[in-house]
């Protein structure tokens, strides 16, 4: 089990009132569960999803030198995923 260690920190009110609204609800139990969760994803943005910015890089120019995409709109996508299904 992970070692936990208390912190204590200053949130602006409604970064608080959102935290509050959360756990009313039900979707996490607790400020510590929301902070983790975010704390998370600001790691996974960090660390780019683990590339590096040259690889990052790389697949946007893949991305361009591929040409248009198959499907023109939203709409032909969805038809697509219509006709699929």
């Amino acid at each position: 089990m992970q070692q936990h260690v208390k912190r204590s920190i200053d949130l602006a009110s409604d970064m608080d009132k959102l935290l509050s609204e959360a756990i009313e609800r039900g979707d996490y139990a607790s400020t510590s569960e929301i902070v983790d969760e975010a704390l998370r994803l600001w790691s996974q943005k960090r660390d780019n999803f683990g590339y590096t910015l040259a690889e990052l890089r790389a697949l946007v120019n893949d991305g361009i030198e591929s040409g248009p995409g198959k499907y023109a709109s939203i709409e032909d996508i969805k038809a697509e995923a219509h006709r699929q299904l």
